[in-house]
Order: structure tokens, then sequence, then C-alpha cells
């Protein structure tokens, strides 16, 4: 079982780099490129890493679970 700390920092690194990239591929397809282009992106990130974070951090327990039984 991990501990507080590693979960928090695993649950961090990990929903940061997957809104980083959906946050582009979402913005880019709903904008394309253009001016104003990188200033939405991030201001989507902004407010979506710390939705995930938080998500990240409370699902990991549950979508553990899950996985040890369908993998048992």
């Amino acid at each position: 079982m991990p501990s507080f700390k590693q979960r928090l920092v695993s649950s961090l690194l990990m929903s940061f780099l997957l809104s980083l990239a959906l946050s582009c591929w979402v913005s880019f397809i709903n904008l394309g490129p253009g001016p104003g282009f990188v200033e939405s992106w991030f201001k989507a990130f902004a407010m979506a890493w710390p939705v995930s974070a938080g998500m990240a951090f409370l699902c990991t327990p549950f979508v553990s679970r899950i996985t040890s039984r369908l993998l048992s």
C-alpha cells in the first residue's frame, strides 16, 4: 500500500501530464491553431488540473481495487 505522500505526488504528476495533454488536444480541436491558442490552452489547463488532481487522488484506491479484481 503506497504512503499518503506517494499517492499524493503520483496523483499530482499523472493529473498534470494528462490535463496538459488533453487540454491541448481539446483546445486544438475546438479552436484550431491560431492567435490566442496557447492562452486558451493554458486557461483550460489551469481549470482542469485541480479537478483532475482531486479526482485522481480520490479515485486511485477504488480503481486499484477494481484492477486487482479484474486481474485476479
